[in-house]
């Protein structure tokens, strides 16, 4: 049987950012023939992956294929340049679909929404059932951090959801609190829904020496590192770091360290080059196996989010990343990520956009002796080990499959 999966970000080999789908797709093309329609844009870097600029195909095993179809380069120029890019990837990624013979099952994962159209089309087409799956609730996020205003838009877009959760077979939520929004929004399709939490790879995430390579190459030296991993847009919010680093600029003990790309990395730059700040470094996206390297090098990660109701429903990648790895976290988002942290005893909560208690939450971790800190880490990769192992998850996933598939 054959599973198409449309995902515009999905990651190249060794590239930048959350690999929920590379893990999943790995373990369901065990059993089933996969194919991902993927876009050919990074979605941090802004660079073209693959030769051709049209269109590209990967085969990674016998049962899984990579499809890369045309993706507007400007994803990172603006809110336009972003729109354009989902569309174009949109339209190219249905087209490639429709040329896949035989298929069972499509797979969508959002955002961005409007491809959930396109995996819609393919599927009546083709007369196969879809699964649609929510990493981040769309308009809501995009209102919610000031990416739309229009009212047009932000209308058709309503539409756009409501009408993918009626024709979707299940509907696949990312944490319990989209699951709850979504219930309580569109009770008639509660029954839909199902949650596989993202969550940690431990094959790719383990944890190291803190003295490594990392350390030595950048000149972290006996420094407190805290560091950022992840896209610097609007929703990241990364000025709470600048504006902390400015507080803390007499502190030349604390560094803060911002690794990754996005459409903000410059303005950061320049404000940190404003304010003359020795404390905070920029380093580009680095592949996705030297990741736990730099994680590893770190004392604490960070994890940063503009402060909205929406983002108080969101696990991000990164969280488990750190986790994985036995760091201790800061983390300036509540809600769900809050709690998980608390839980676990694997860090410290700061709220987000309050400059002064980021400052005094850095002093605590900065001043906490180093077996406290261990311990932090120590409880976070116990909590995920049990709670949120990647694989077992995608063993969850392909029970849903199956059960759609009737196998």
């Amino acid at each position: 049987m054959k599973i198409v999966l449309f995902h515009q970000y999905f990651l190249g080999k060794n590239d930048p950012g959350g690999s929920r789908w590379n893990q999943m797709s790995s373990v369901i093309s065990e059993f089933y023939e996969f194919n991902v329609l993927a876009g050919n844009i990074h979605y941090t870097t802004g660079k073209r992956i693959g030769k051709n600029i049209f269109f590209n195909k990967e085969v990674i095993t016998e049962t899984l294929t990579v499809y890369r179809s045309w993706t507007y380069s400007g994803y990172n120029s603006n809110f336009f340049g972003r729109l354009i890019g989902y569309l174009s990837y949109s339209f190219s990624s249905l087209l490639t679909a429709l040329f896949i013979k035989k298929v069972d099952l499509i797979i969508v994962t959002s955002p961005p929404l409007f491809v959930g159209i396109s995996a819609l089309i393919a599927s009546r087409i083709k007369g196969i059932p879809l699964i649609f799956e929510v990493r981040d609730l769309w308009p809501e996020s995009a209102i919610a951090t000031n990416v739309i205003s229009n009212k047009q838009l932000i209308a058709i877009m309503y539409w756009v959801e409501k009408v993918l959760y009626k024709n979707a077979s299940k509907i696949v939520v990312l944490t319990p609190a989209f699951a709850e929004n979504i219930a309580m929004r569109f009770p008639q399709f509660a029954g839909k829904i199902e949650l596989v939490t993202n969550g940690a790879d431990f094959d790719l995430m383990q944890p190291s020496p803190k003295y490594n390579w990392v350390r030595e190459k950048y000149g972290w030296g006996n420094k407190k590192v805290f560091a950022y991993f992840g896209a610097h847009g609007v929703a990241n919010d990364l000025i709470q770091v600048v504006e902390t680093a400015r507080l803390l600029k007499d502190r030349e003990d604390i560094l803060f360290v911002l690794i990754g790309d996005g459409m903000q990395k410059e303005l950061l730059k320049e404000k940190a080059r404003d304010y003359h700040l020795k404390n905070v470094q920029f380093i580009d996206s680095v592949p996705k196996e030297q990741v736990a390297d730099f994680i590893n090098a770190s004392d604490v990660c960070m994890a940063i989010l503009k402060k909205t109701d929406t983002f108080k429903t969101v696990y991000p990648n990164k969280v488990f990343d750190y986790m994985a790895c036995k760091k201790p976290v800061l983390v300036t988002i509540d809600g769900i990520t809050r709690k998980l942290i608390e839980n676990a005893s694997a860090g410290l909560y700061s709220p987000p956009g309050d400059y002064q208690a980021f400052k005094q939450t850095v002093e605590k971790m900065v001043h906490l002796p180093d077996l406290e800190l261990n311990k932090m880490g120590e409880n976070g990769y116990a909590f995920i080990k049990e709670h949120f192992d990647r694989k077992k998850l995608a063993q969850k996933y392909l029970s849903i499959i199956n059960n759609l598939l009737s196998v």
